[in-house]
């Protein structure tokens, strides 16, 4: 797959979008073979969109979620939950329990009676009311939405999440300007795995090079050029 990335800068972000954007190219992620789509169990479907490609406008923008275009409430809001340091948060949680949950590999519930490494328990719902309270729009970030969405460019999530992306979905209501298309916990991969990339092209049936991903870190697109 030819992965295209975007640094995204507050402010500078709608530039980088109508100007010519900086691509990176990584020829060991085109497939060599056909693979099989994989099926997705989402609210918003590009069934209709697949069988239009010929009439899309391009690039297809791909977004991060998590500190792009929602402010992530892992930093400061859950840290203040348990009464502890973002550091102390870090020490004692569970190594692998949030990367399990993010790939639909354990529920909530699973979540909640690892989520520390001593097994301590935690009040799962005051957890929840917790993020729901946390997540907001990224300052200038709607409106950017607002205006892609006017000019037809067609925009998909493409993120690292649990399902509780529905309650992010629930209270800002991004589906208004794109699909939850490609979410870690509905594909049971991750970024920066290849073949989610590699998954993404294939559902979406357009030459790789028209896709371009817009992060607020440029550590996945390291990581694809370093395979």
């Amino acid at each position: 797959m030819i992965v295209a990335h975007i640094l995204v800068e507050k402010q500078f972000w709608m530039a980088q979008l109508v100007r010519a954007p900086t691509i990176w190219f990584h020829p060991k992620l085109l497939p060599k073979q056909p693979r099989n789509r994989m099926a997705l169990n989402t609210n918003n479907t590009t069934a209709s969109l697949n069988n239009k490609t010929n009439s899309r406008k391009l690039p297809i923008l791909l977004f991060d979620i998590m500190d792009t275009i929602v402010r992530d409430p892992f930093y400061h809001d859950i840290p203040a939950f348990f009464g502890m340091s973002l550091e102390e948060l870090i020490d004692l949680k569970h190594p692998t329990a949030w990367m399990e949950f993010e790939n639909g590999v354990i529920n909530e519930e699973e979540l909640a009676s690892k989520f520390f490494k001593d097994g301590r328990p935690i009040d799962l719902e005051g957890l929840k009311n917790c993020v729901r309270k946390g997540y907001s729009y990224i300052e200038g970030v709607e409106r950017l939405l607002q205006a892609l969405k006017q000019n037809n460019y067609e925009m998909h999530a493409f993120t690292n999440y649990p399902i509780w992306y529905k309650i992010i979905e629930d209270k800002l209501k991004i589906s208004n300007y794109l699909y939850w298309t490609f979410c870690s916990c509905i594909y049971g991969k991750r970024k920066p795995d290849p073949d989610f990339y590699l998954a993404v092209v294939q559902h979406l049936k357009v030459d790789p090079a028209s896709c371009i991903f817009i992060d607020d870190s440029v550590s996945g697109s390291k990581t694809l050029r370093l395979l």
